[in-house]
This record gives structure tokens, C-alpha cells and sequence, in this order.
């Protein structure tokens, strides 16, 4: 669930209670990263608790050094004011007078002085986490901009997303989710242009998560604030790009950063939202819309291109003469529908080899997969030629989607299209379209009509989304959805 601080058993003023009780619940002594260090200063006991692997030693061996040099007559009074005012050198300092609270602040990385005669610890905010640097992510590539992107780390998140917006009304608030794992979620949103009920409903539902940990970490969250269902279409937007978390901030909406993923969710989204790419603003906006319109071309043809060329094949009246050439040449021994449904599995099982197939060998493996299965499935009758050329079309508009999610979710209504074609012919690709196209029009993201500005009918954002409009003429104001408080902007 969401916690903060969960005990009550203050910090004693004999140090001794103290490191008995810390010792007993961080395991000191069994677990070997959970490092304790005990040192006098005059007469008073002090004992120094940090996690190895999160603390900054050389920032940790500078205040030894430093507390050590101190002198007795430096320490008979006001020893804790003393310690905090004047002889840590370290600017991130706060204080703690429970005990629970003192191993949350360790346990993320802090550092914690525990000092004898005092009912109060010192927090020093010396972590510094393992993680790799800000590189461009791979869903996400553009040729032109900026080649950074998020990592692991929601402090370098946060940061990246500040860096592009210098506005002191951007917020950051952020919570606990899990029991065990206290997995820190950021909430960020524009203070007096984000709408307050949805960042509202996002914070209630975080706070009411009740879990022991969420190592999945955005995933899992996305699934306690919209809840599950059947519908494979996703209901936010991931990102790995500080740009694209910016912009989206700028038009209102709010975002989710969750500590230990690279991948920010944005909320509310629309179906639209999953079909735009970076790459389309980094161009001018002639180039910009010819590129959506590749894209949109491409993702029509991942889904409808496959069941309709099935429909054409099993109904060759409906074939026009000049079209002619589109229909099977060689029928397989195999029926078509078998052989899409196959080919659609094969694909899947070729996707997921190359991700677990180490840099090295993927090249190869894609050959393999590209000519010896293809070419031999099709001389021994297994496939139709036009079924693997098709098929192969239908991926590439695929792997064309922006959104991976959308991409996926794509993939299984062109399976279930191809399914509807194969039993029932012309009615079952009508009445499979008209589902989808129910299924996508009674969908809601956080109260957010999925299909909007096409259901309920917008023109001006319906045209903003088919035509990438130049900046100064289609961006003076935000998305009508995210119900900002400051339409405008400014």
C-alpha cells in the first residue's frame, strides 16, 4: 500500500536501545550490505548507519574524517544543534525522531547518524544510486534532436524534465507504493493549468494501492489507477524521451514517473496519441505531415491488409480486372486461414528470438528466420507466396506504430479480423470491423472518450492530428480533452 511512516516507536535517547532495535529489523551483521559504524567523539557514542552500493563514500569518508578531528570541548553541549548547524559539511541534512521513519530514509539510499543523549537522528541525503547515463531510447530514435532519454532513476528523470521546463509551477509529488518495495512514484503536472480532479483521482488511487511491492514497476501502477480489462487497446502513453514528457506536460497533462523504470506514463490519451512521433515536430511541417501520413498509411495496413486480401482471395468475384494480379497464384496444402494464423505466430516467435538472441547473433538468426524458413515453407507447400508477402507488408506497418503497446494491440484485431474472415466471409468482416469499432468508441481513458476528437466530433483537433500544423498556428491552445484550467498557451 501506499506508505510514509508506518511505526511509531520513537528514536531513544540511549543510543544503545536504539542500535539494538536497527540492528534487530536491518538484519546488521547477517545481511552484508547494511553497514553499521560506531565512533566517539569526546564522550558521546555515535553510530553511523548507511547501505553499501547507495551511499557516496567518498562524501561518507569526508564526514568521518570531519567528525573525528572534532574536539571533546567542541561537544559538552547541544551536541545534536552543533553536529547539524556547524560541523557536517554536507547541505541535504534533515531530521527524523522515529525509528521506522529513520530505516525508510536508509533504506533509499540515505545516510543516518544515531547520537547518544539525543531523541533525534540526523538524515543526510548522501545516495548515490547505480545506473547508466542518459541515452537515446531505442522505440523512440529521431534523426534530427535530442538523443537523450530516461533511465532508472527518477531523481535523473525529474531532472531531464525540469531541464526543458523552467517553470516554478511545475510540481513533483511524490509517494509510496508497496508495503516492502516503498517504490517511489512522482506525480508531475503544470500547477494551475493541469486539471485538479484528475491529478486528484490519480493521486487516490495511488494512495490506495495495497501491495507489497511493485517491481514491475509502471506497469503494475497503470494497472491499480485504471484497473484490468479484456481491451487490449492501451489506455496511457509511455515515453523514454524528456521532449515528448514536456510538451505533453505543457498541454495539461499529468504524468507518472515511478523510480527503478525509464518509461513515463502519461495520462489522459486518446487513441491518437499512440500514432504520433517525435521525429514528425524535428522537420518541417510539410515533411512532418507526409511522414504522419506514411505512418497512418503503415498502420492501416497492419491491421486491414491481411483479413482483406483473405476476403479478396476466397471471393474472386469481387476482384476487379484491373486488380487481378492480388489473388493467389499457388494455393498451398495448408488452408489460408491455417497459414495466416501460423505465419502470425512464426512472427511473433521470430520477434521474440531476436530480443533474447544476443547483438552477435541476431543478424544471423534473421536470416535464418527471413530465408530458410520462408523460402523452404513455401517450396514444400507449407505457405502461399502471396501469404508471407503480405504478412510481411503487415509487419512492417507494425513495427512502423510509434506506440509499442498500440502496435501489439493492433496485432490481435488483425488476428481476430482474419479469424472473423475465415468462418464467416464478407458479414464476419463487416461485423468484425463494427466491433472494433464499437470496442474503441465505448473505451475510456480516466473519464477521456478514447476516439476523441473523432467521437465526440472536434474538427480543429481532428485536423491538428491528420495535418502536423506549423507550431505558431495550430498550438496557441491545448488539447480541449485535458480540461486545463488555462486553456491557453502562454
Amino acid at each position: 500500500m501506499a506508505t510514509g511512516t508506518t511505526g511509531k516507536l520513537p528514536i531513544s535517547e540511549q543510543a544503545e536501545q536504539n542500535k539494538e532495535q536497527l540492528n534487530s529489523k536491518l538484519g546488521v551483521g547477517v545481511t552484508f550490505d547494511v553497514a553499521q559504524h560506531e565512533f566517539n567523539i569526546g564522550q558521546k557514542k555515535i553510530f553511523l548507519y548507511y547501505i553499501n552500493g547507495f551511499a557516496d563514500n567518498a562524501l561518507v569518508t569526508q564526514i568521518l574524517r570531519d567528525l573525528n578531528n572534532l574536539q571533546e570541548q567542541d561537544m559538552q553541549s547541544n551536541v545534536y544543534e552543533k553536529l547539524y548547524h556547524q560541523y557536517i559539511p554536507f547541505f541535504q541534512l534533515a531530521t527524523v525522531k522515529l525509528i521506522d521513519e529513520f530505516i525508510d530514509k536508509l533504506l533509499v539510499g540515505q545516510v543516518g547518524l544515531i547520537i547518544d543523549g539525543e531523541s533525534k537522528a540526523i538524515i543526510m541525503d548522501a545516495k548515490t544510486y547505480p545506473g547508466r547515463q542518459p541515452e537515446e531510447p531505442d522505440t523512440e530514435r529521431v534523426v534530427r534532436g535530442a538523443h537523450d532519454g530516461f533511465t532508472e532513476t527518477l531523481v535523473i528523470n525529474t531532472a531531464l524534465t525540469r531541464r526543458r521546463i523552467r517553470d516554478e509551477r511545475l510540481r513533483f509529488e511524490v509517494l509510496q507504493i508497496g508495503s516492502r518495495s516503498k517504490t517511489d512514484v512522482a506525480i508531475a503536472y503544470l500547477d494551475q493549468v493541469a486539471n485538479p480532479r484528475l491529478i486528484e483521482t490519480i493521486k487516490d488511487k495511488l494512495k490506495s494501492v495495497q501491495i507489497d511491492g511493485v517491481p514491475m514497476a509502471e506497469k503494475t501502477v497503470e494497472e491499480f489507477i485504471l484497473g484490468h480489462s479484456l481491451n487490449p487497446f492501451p489506455l496511457v502513453r509511455y515515453t523514454e524521451r524528456p521532449d515528448v514528457a514536456a510538451i505533453h506536460l505543457l498541454e495539461g497533462h499529468v504524468l507518472v514517473y515511478v523510480d527503478t523504470s525509464p518509461s513515463v506514463m502519461i495520462t489522459p490519451t486518446t487513441y491518437f496519441h499512440h500514432v504520433q512521433h517525435a521525429e514528425e515536430y524535428r522537420q518541417r511541417p510539410v515533411v512532418g505531415a507526409y511522414l504522419r501520413w506514411v505512418r497512418f498509411f503503415g498502420i492501416l495496413a497492419s491491421i486491414f491488409l491481411l483479413p482483406l486480401w483473405l476476403l479478396l482471395a476466397q471471393n474472386p468475384h469481387y476482384i476487379p480486372e484491373a486488380l487481378d494480379f492480388i489473388g493467389i497464384k499457388k494455393m498451398g496444402k495448408v488452408p489460408l486461414v491455417a497459414q495466416f494464423l501460423f505465419a502470425e505466430v512464426g512472427l511473433d516467435l521470430m520477434r521474440m528470438a531476436a530480443i533474447h538472441t544476443p547483438t552477435p547473433l541476431a543478424t544471423a538468426m534473421g536470416l535464418i528466420a527471413a530465408i530458410l524458413i520462408g523460402e523452404v515453407a513455401i517450396n514444400v507447400g507449407l505457405f502461399s507466396p502471396e501469404v508471407i508477402l503480405y504478412l510481411a507488408i503487415a509487419a512492417i506497418g507494425t513495427f512502423a506504430t510509434p506506440s509499442y503497446e498500440l502496435s501489439l494491440a493492433n496485432r490481435l484485431v488483425r488476428i481476430f479480423l482474419v479469424i472473423m474472415v475465415g468462418l464467416f466471409s464478407v458479414p464476419g468482416f463487416v461485423v468484425g470491423i463494427f466491433l472494433v469499432l464499437l470496442t474503441l468508441a465505448l473505451t475510456r481513458s480516466l473519464d477521456t472518450p478514447y476516439l476523441w476528437p473523432l467521437i465526440p466530433f472536434d474538427g480543429k483537433a481532428l485536423k491538428g492530428i491528420l495535418v502536423r500544423l506549423a507550431v505558431p498556428i495550430g498550438n496557441s491552445k491545448r488539447p480541449a480533452i485535458v480540461k486545463s484550467r488555462n486553456p491557453y498557451r502562454e
